[in-house]
């Protein structure tokens, strides 16, 4: 989602280039502001620049270089020099350059930007329902459900971060995102950087801890849930801050999240590139080891069931793990943004929908203990006495 959520927009890369395109014919309009003033003289009509002509002459030019981000730029586009001033552009610029009115590139973003809030904002719901579970039952508080609760609550800021920010820079059509630089921007994408790298680092530490619980050669004491927490909130803002003082001192331009190019992006990209990848060996290491504990000769025929229920949970972890980041993780940015807008947005807006789901919802020892505190609230309400639901040995595929 970083990548994604950082490259250059297309729309700001045509605002840019549009931009740059006038202070070249306004310096031109200056140079040219001592000469004749018979005709018609150059102007910037907010798309291209019209040098001074004669009346009766006709000018003709070829399509700006930023309409070749919609369709080409081989047409051209001329004006009428005549005593009353410039005549209209003919033919109009978006049948001579062949952009259409419904631009399919400002469609697709709407498109990708519907699903995902659709996805964050269903994903925000379920996660803050799995993590009052889990806080509620006394019964379920354990190392792996510290992990599990610190991993949905990163989840929850991120969706926040994404909406917070999407308020922060897309609130109206009038605001200029693209060269927007307030304190309440720059925090937006502060807040966004540092719960998405933090979303990663958790992430790592529930491979960590899976692999540590197959190796059953890991004591998780206090001091280990110390350790993690450190990682996986801590590491992230270290990094964070040497972000926000480079961009201070060396790189303060617009609202900080446009980041082509810029040595210092590596800063917040680097730590993430590396979760990414050690989360894929450590996934590739719990398949190495299941693999191996699967053997017939190696384990006891009572042991297989739980061992084939482990192999089905771990592959579902391919979407948990950061697997599918791993698509795009050392191609440079602007590679495919369509599809990379498509796989790190969209996909990634329900991540925290699939955590939620498998980590809390299909737990058996979930399951059985809202059950039980179900039919204890039908007891106090309805005086009903129910079976008695002695809970055997909890077992869970996590």
């Amino acid at each position: 989602i970083i990548p994604a959520l950082s490259s250059l927009h297309p729309e700001c890369e045509i605002v840019f280039q549009l931009e740059k395109e006038e202070r070249s014919c306004l310096r031109h309009i200056t140079e040219q502001s001592n000469s004749s003033t018979e005709g018609c003289r150059p102007f910037w009509d907010a798309v291209a620049c019209w040098p001074q002509a004669a009346v009766g002459e006709t000018v003709q030019r070829s399509c700006p270089d930023f309409f070749s981000f919609f369709r080409n730029n081989t047409g051209s586009v001329s004006r009428n020099c005549t005593r009353e001033g410039w005549s209209g552009p003919f033919p109009p610029y978006h049948i001579a350059c062949s952009v259409d009115d419904d631009i399919p590139e400002r469609s697709y973003f709407a498109t990708v930007k519907l699903i995902y809030t659709v996805g964050y904002s269903i994903s925000l719901v379920v996660l803050a329902v799995a993590v009052m579970i889990l806080l509620l039952f006394r019964r379920l508080r354990c190392a792996r459900n510290f992990i599990h609760i610190q991993l949905f609550v990163t989840f929850i800021l991120k969706a926040a971060a994404v909406f917070i920010k999407d308020a922060t820079l897309f609130s109206s059509d009038d605001t200029n995102h693209c060269t927007l630089s307030t304190f309440a921007c720059k925090a937006s994408v502060v807040f966004c950087h540092y719960c998405v790298m933090s979303n990663f680092f958790w992430l790592l530490v529930e491979a960590l801890y899976l692999n540590s619980l197959l190796l059953s050669s890991f004591y998780h004491s206090p001091r280990c849930l110390w350790g993690f927490c450190l990682l996986g909130w801590g590491v992230p803002v270290f990094f964070t801050i040497l972000w926000i003082g480079s961009r201070m001192y060396f790189e303060d331009t617009e609202c900080w999240d446009i980041n082509e190019d810029s040595p210092y992006w590596w800063i917040i990209k680097g730590p993430i590139v590396v979760s990414i990848a050690v989360n894929f060996i450590l996934f590739m290491n719990i398949i190495r080891i299941l693999i191996q504990k699967l053997n017939p000769r190696l384990i006891h025929f009572n042991n297989s069931s739980q061992y084939r229920r482990l192999t089905k949970s771990t592959l579902l972890l391919v979407p948990l793990f950061g697997t599918h980041y791993m698509v795009f993780n050392f191609l440079p940015d602007h590679f495919n943004v369509n599809l990379r807008l498509c796989v790190e947005l969209c996909v990634g807006s329900f991540q925290g929908l699939l955590v939620a789901i498998l980590y809390c919802f299909l737990n058996q020892e979930v399951q059985k203990e809202v059950h039980k505190q179900w039919l204890r609230w039908q007891e106090r309400s309805y005086a009903v006495v129910s079976p008695a639901a002695k809970c055997s040995q909890m077992d869970t595929p996590f």
